[in-house]
């Protein structure tokens, strides 16, 4: 077992028509279906789309940490 561990960042994009949190728990979601050993997340920016003088859709882009296997 070592006594430190080594991280990777992956960006992603999610969106959704209800929120922000939903948007970011989208983006979550997929990614965990190919990224194993996520341990945080930092959003980097927030922005939608407007249909009709109201917000359509919400994008965040987040940055993923996980973790390199056997670090």
């Amino acid at each position: 077992m070592s006594d430190h561990h080594t991280y990777k960042k992956a960006e992603l994009v999610g969106s959704s028509t209800n929120s922000v949190e939903d948007a970011i728990n989208n983006a979550l979601a997929e990614a965990n279906k190919s990224l194993d050993l996520m341990e945080w997340f930092e959003v980097v920016e927030t922005r939608g789309h407007i249909r009709d003088g109201k917000v359509a859709h919400f994008q965040v882009t987040i940055k993923v940490g996980f973790k390199i296997a056997n670090s």
